[in-house]
């Protein structure tokens, strides 16, 4: 039975709630439509930097008082910045549903925004950036999406760069919060012990002045890839090797979940049984699809020593040509499996379901039953992976890596081993 319960309040704020009555907590969030790909290039960065104030004091509470009323409570909060969404999210048992939504009201309406605050969590964001380009399992995926969309605002970090956050005025974080985080960009999630009504009713008593309209455009995404290669002296090399994939609105969406779950999605997926188990050319190799709203992109990450490198990338071209022509219908079944088992295994957890209907409201209007769901994935053939391979691997390759690249295939060559 679909328990799902969907209103929108007068400024647009769509609430979809879901109820859980075997559990005794509550899941709850507010989803906005908005990310790093809706900034203007010149304060990219902003829409992390803002998630980490609007933690930092509102009129009502200190940054201290933000945290310590949840914990009081037993729960928890946090956010989240992507590429085109932000979250604000909260856990707490069932009888504080209107405490947590009360503190992520506060943060979204009333944060001050407060100069000493703004300094601290500059350099807090500075140390996370350079958190990350130490890592080169973590910066090779954002190597990798610069190249896939290079000079466009879904190529850039998430993070923004140090010379950008370092000169991240209050005025530039308040007026781009004025401008995205309208109520039409907005979902209000919640799932668990709760009731619908209800929860319209906190809603618009405490999200109901919340303006309307909102400014979230971006341009259309351009994927053209690329070649970047990084020589550091590191122990491994790190690779990402990409295609053009498909947005969440394309017919053969769930044919590209399944193909990705065949060909590199779990221990029994083609890239962990070739590369690591017969040929032991890396220890960490699958694979994963990223959708947006108008494109996307499917890639394969590997990490592997300077001795396999010259090794890895023509067995991982082996692997993509011989795809389409060898598929079978057992491996076709397992992937639809691992897919709908992974889906079901979802709704078990309060906090991943109230993720999972907000978005499904962002990207689609509307949340999506199970039973839906399970009947597209096990429409998925041997023909429609066979289809999305074609697809997928038909486009320009992006290639990016980082470590001791001196053995790694040039791009050219990639491009020609990859050619029809």
């Amino acid at each position: 039975m679909n328990t799902v319960r969907t209103s929108t309040l007068a400024n647009g704020i769509r609430v979809v709630t879901d109820r859980m009555a075997s559990v005794q907590t509550a899941s709850v969030g507010v989803w906005i439509g908005a990310g790093s790909r809706h900034e203007p290039a010149e304060i990219n960065g902003v829409a992390h930097l803002l998630e980490h104030m609007a933690f930092k004091g509102t009129h009502r509470r200190t940054a201290p008082e933000i945290v310590r009323e949840i914990e009081d409570v037993g729960g928890h909060i946090n956010a989240y910045t992507s590429r085109e969404q932000t979250a604000y999210y909260a856990k707490v048992l069932k009888d504080d549903t209107r405490l947590a939504f009360d503190i992520l009201s506060d943060i979204l309406q009333n944060s001050v925004f407060n100069p000493d605050e703004l300094a601290r969590e500059r350099a807090v964001v500075l140390q996370e950036i350079g958190q990350a380009n130490d890592t080169p399992d973590d910066i090779v995926f954002d190597c990798f999406q610069s190249t896939a969309f290079p000079d466009q605002p879904l190529g850039r970090p998430v993070l923004g760069t140090p010379e950008i956050v370092t000169g991240m005025s209050r005025d530039a974080i308040m007026n781009y919060m004025g401008r995205v985080y309208g109520g039409s960009q907005m979902v209000l999630s919640a799932v668990g012990a709760i009731d619908h009504d209800e929860i319209v009713g906190m809603a618009t008593e405490l999200f109901g002045d919340i303006a309307p309209n909102s400014d979230a455009a971006s341009p259309p995404g351009a994927y053209r890839g690329g070649d970047y290669r990084e020589k550091r002296d590191l122990e491994q090399v790190n690779l990402v090797l990409g295609f053009p994939s498909f947005s969440y609105h394309d017919d053969d969406f769930y044919a590209a979940a399944v193909f990705t779950s065949l060909f590199g999605g779990g221990m029994s997926s083609r890239l962990f049984q070739e590369i690591r188990e017969k040929r032991g050319l890396a220890y960490s190799v699958y694979a994963f699809s990223s959708y947006y709203m108008d494109c996307g992109y499917f890639a394969i990450y590997a990490g592997t020593g300077d001795s396999d490198l010259a090794e890895l990338t023509p067995a991982l071209c082996d692997e993509i040509q011989g795809l389409s022509s060898s598929l079978d219908e057992y491996e076709v079944k397992r992937a639809r499996n691992q897919l709908k088992a992974a889906t079901l295994m979802g709704l078990e957890s309060t906090s991943s379901r109230c993720e999972q209907i907000a978005q499904q409201m962002l990207i689609f209007g509307r949340s999506i039953p199970l039973s839906e769901q399970v009947e597209l994935i096990d429409a998925v053939d041997v023909a429609a992976v066979a289809k999305v391979a074609d697809r997928i691997f038909s486009g320009r390759p992006t290639l990016a890596a980082i470590g001791p690249v001196d053995s790694l295939m040039s791009y050219d060559d990639l491009c020609d081993r990859l050619a029809p």
